[in-house]
């Protein structure tokens, strides 16, 4: 009995230990589960926690940056663009209120009849829409300068990411008879040619700038503040006169259609200020232009473009041998038959002139003798001569300030041949723009100081340099005075009820290095009246194919139409005898035919 019963003891006592180990394991393993959750929620509590230190410290400029990069934005606020007026204030260019369409392609949601729509508004093609949209950049703008009116009937659409804003939109009243001067602005309202752009720091106005939130449609729903208020541009008043550049526009295109010409151009000066009061060029420009390119007429050839402007150049050369007194006016010239052989290059006269092979200094500028000008020109020292053409603007910046202005060329004196030196007398082998050659006639307007030009209005006042003395000044007026008569080469230049002086230019145009047979440029350099000389008018007519092309059949007419028209409108006194009463029959005038060579070769 005690045997089994130790037995049956020793067998409880092993289920016991069996169950004891189960009730172990079984705790253990509740104590790992518990463990492995604990450290689970422990690890994501961590994780999330670390991931809040870096959203909300470490990323958090990053991440509020690209947030704001989505809503909110800086946008500018474009400042008013200064107006260009003429000298009276008549307005010339200004900024009218426009708006810009521009779209955040990542928020753009349109539907097929919207987009339809909104492409007809644009002006463009649905096709062309679809490609600016197409696109990996933040913002692209669809229109710019557009009427207030449509630009509301897009935003009316509500397309998401769609906006509008406002800008300026540059105008000009009398843009085809301006253009040349006044230049043109691009979509951002900057100037990119003529005064727009040489003036843009003067007219620009400086953007403000604010901050804002935006909604998915692109549409402003709170305004954070002005970081920048916005600058007014400065208006600037030019020294042109739009009446009188309304008469030189349409004299030269009736010149153009008239003598079926190339290209053309016209300066007026106030010969006492030297402001520029018209300045019109041909090519003329096209309704609506706004961008200059090749053979463009916005192209403004009075001051880019450079030509010989042959005998214009003659009253300089006796002006020079007045001054040094190597000549009197009343001098005698050997005209050795209109012909003279220099260095084995022959200068020609269209005819003879003078009486028993001799002619005065007056007669050789009234007749437009080369022959008699290359005489003159041989007892005046290289160096002196250019000195005085250099004096008197030649070769030397008008400093305008315009793009594109040419300077002109004058060789130095020490690389002068005496043919070369001769041809320079006469105007060959040096070059102007239209402006320098109505500078530089300004000396005789005003007792030999040359006035310096402006294309701005100024006081009256304009900085002036001696060339000449009055004595001289007035004695090459008279002498021009004559070439205008009845025996000179510009009797076509006359104005009724004015005395008017000037002086005929006709020149062959070098081609490829070689002066080209039936291309000429002709021109007409003048100022009146006489008495008290008020403006100076230059005309210069690029390869006239009329049958004539002489300056003085050409360009003086164009001189008489302009000057007496400008003379009237400004109430200038008259200071010559009036016409001929209705019904008298006015004499008919011939023009004398100046010399046209080139520059001779030996």
């Amino acid at each position: 009995m005690s045997g089994r019963h130790t037995r049956f003891d020793a067998g409880r006592s092993g289920r016991g230990t069996r169950g004891g180990v189960r009730r172990t394991l079984t705790g253990w393993r509740a104590d790992w589960r518990t463990a492995l959750v604990v450290s689970l929620l422990v690890g994501g509590f961590l994780v999330v926690a670390a991931r809040g230190v870096w959203l909300q410290v470490i990323a958090h400029d990053d991440l509020t940056r690209r947030g704001d990069a989505r809503i909110v934005r800086n946008v500018e606020t474009p400042g008013h663009r200064g107006r260009i007026l003429d000298r009276e204030g008549a307005v010339l260019a200004l900024s009218l209120p426009a708006r810009g369409v521009y779209a955040l392609p990542d928020q753009v949601e349109i539907d097929a009849a919207k987009g339809q729509e909104l492409a007809r508004l644009l002006g463009i093609s649905r096709a062309d829409l679809e490609r600016r949209l197409d696109t990996d950049r933040d913002l692209v703008f669809l229109a710019r300068g557009l009427a207030p009116e449509r630009a509301q009937a897009i935003a009316a659409l509500k397309i998401p990411g769609i906006g509008v804003q406002g800008e300026f939109r540059r105008e000009y009243p009398a843009h085809e008879v301006t253009a040349q001067i006044v230049g043109a602005t691009n979509v951002d309202d900057r100037g990119q040619e003529g005064i727009e752009l040489a003036q843009n720091d003067w007219l620009a106005g400086k953007p403000g700038l604010r901050r804002v939130m935006i909604d998915r449609r692109g549409g402003v729903v709170e305004e954070f503040g002005v970081l920048r208020n916005p600058q007014p541009g400065r208006d600037l008043h030019l020294a042109l006169d739009s009446r009188v550049q309304h008469i030189a526009h349409r004299e030269l295109r009736a010149a153009m259609e008239r003598f079926r010409a190339k290209g053309g151009a016209i300066v007026v000066l106030d010969a006492r200020s030297g402001e520029i009061l018209a300045m019109v060029s041909a090519p003329l420009p096209k309704p609506g232009e706004r961008s200059a390119g090749v053979g463009s007429g916005l192209r403004n050839r009075a001051l880019a473009d450079l030509f010989e402007p042959g005998s214009t150049m003659k009253a300089f050369t006796i002006a020079t041998g007045l001054e040094t007194r190597v000549i009197e006016p009343h001098s005698m010239l050997a005209m050795t038959g209109g012909t003279y052989t220099l260095n084995g290059a022959t200068i020609r006269d269209v005819h003879p002139i003078g009486q028993g092979g001799y002619a005065s200094v007056a007669e050789v500028l009234q007749k437009s003798s080369n022959v008699g000008t290359a005489r003159i020109a041989e007892r005046i020292p290289a160096e002196v001569m250019a000195s005085y053409l250099q004096r008197a603007g030649f070769g030397r910046s008008l400093q305008t300030g315009f793009p594109g202005e040419a300077h002109g060329r004058l060789r130095a004196p020490q690389s002068w041949r005496p043919i070369e030196k001769a041809t320079m007398s006469y105007g060959y082998g040096l070059s102007v723009n239209l402006v320098q050659l109505a500078r530089a006639y300004t000396v005789f307007a005003n007792q030999g100081q040359l006035v310096e030009v402006s294309l701005l209005k100024s006081d009256g006042a304009g900085r002036r340099s001696t060339v000449y003395s009055p004595q001289t000044a007035a004695q090459v007026l008279a002498m021009l005075e004559r070439s205008t008569h009845r025996g000179g080469t510009a009797p076509l230049s006359q104005v009724p009820g004015y005395r008017v002086a000037g002086k005929t230019g006709t020149a062959k145009k070098l081609v490829g290095g070689e002066y080209a047979e039936g291309r000429y440029v002709s021109s007409f350099v003048g100022l009146a009246p006489v008495s008290n000389p008020r403006f100076v008018v230059a005309v210069m007519i690029d390869e006239p194919s009329a049958g004539v092309f002489y300056g003085g059949a050409v360009a003086a007419p164009v001189f008489s139409a302009v000057m007496g028209q400008t003379l009237r409108l400004f109430d200038v006194p008259p200071d010559a005898p009036l016409p001929l009463p209705a019904g008298v029959p006015e004499p008919q005038v011939a023009v004398v035919r100046e010399a046209v060579r080139e520059g001779a070769q030996p």
